[in-house]
Formats: structure tokens, sequence, C-alpha cells
């Protein structure tokens, strides 16, 4: 059940409720932000979601922020639970395994400060490392983590017990 809640509350749901409402027509953002996409950007979705329920919690209270947020996540809510994200595959099928966490490291940064392409390596005992790329951190370390759950040696486990 936990794993359902907060799936509710990841930053991809709040985006995806953000865009559902249109959130990203109404938000001010700085010239540059707004021409390279801000718009649309799920992290940028996620914050104006999460503040707009602040918002509606401080003026109207807890019952209004509470049928705010059943109007919006109720489909959501009914929905059975998703797939789970790569990372999260990747460690409960090494703590199933009764190994350790997988460690992630950058390895390289490249870009410009507004638009970064990120190498991120994913470390697991007894197994090679695998790489990622990404946008952000968090999208170059789902990267490595799916890179390293495509490999034969962990394939070979069909992933059973995740």
């Amino acid at each position: 059940m936990s794993r359902r809640l907060a799936d509710l509350v990841r930053r991809e749901a709040c985006a995806d409720v953000a865009r559902a409402i249109d959130l990203g027509d109404v938000i001010r953002l700085g010239a540059s932000e707004a021409n390279s996409g801000g718009r649309s950007r799920t992290a940028i979705l996620a914050d104006v979601c999460e503040a707009l329920i602040g918002a509606i919690f401080v003026d109207g209270g807890y019952a209004a922020a509470c049928e705010v947020i059943e109007r919006l996540w109720s489909p959501r809510m009914r929905k059975p639970s998703a797939l789970r994200d790569s990372k999260t595959a990747l460690q409960e099928w090494a703590q199933a395994r009764g190994l350790p966490t997988p460690a992630y490291r950058e390895i390289e940064r490249k870009g410009p400060d507004h638009d970064p392409e990120f190498r991120v390596m994913v470390e697991l005992a007894d197994f090679a490392p695998a790489e990622g790329l990404g946008r952000s951190k968090r999208s170059a370390e789902q990267a490595a983590a799916t890179a390293m759950l495509s490999r034969a040696e962990v394939k070979a486990d069909r992933l059973d017990g995740c």
C-alpha cells in the first residue's frame, strides 16, 4: 500500500495532474525558461501542482484541499498500481538477493547549465557497472538502472520476486 500511495505523489504523477488541468498554460516563467519549454517540464509542473494544493489548503483549509485532491487524483487512485521505475526495480531485485543497494555516481556533466546532459554509472556488487544518459541526474540514473536490468546476468532471473 505504501508504494501505491508513494506513486500517487511522485513528481511524474503531480506533473500529469498539472498537464490534465493545463496548469502549464497559466504559470509565470522567465523568458528564457518559457522559451526553452519550461511550461512542459515535469519538474516545474510537479512543483506548481504541489504549490497549487498548498495554496488551496492555506486559503480554503483542509476540506477544500481534500476536495481538489480527490477530484484530480481520483482516476489515479482507482487505477491498478503502475509498473515500478527502473531504479526501484533494480533496488528491489538486489535486496531480494541479499545484495547491497545499487550505488549511483555521476561520471560526466556536459552542456550549458540550462540544458545539461548527465552520464551516470550504477554499480552493484558482483555485476559489471552500467551507464545511462539523461537531461537530469534522475533520468540518467533511471537509464543506468534500465541498462543494468537489461543485462543478461540480471535478466536471467527475469526479475522474479520484485
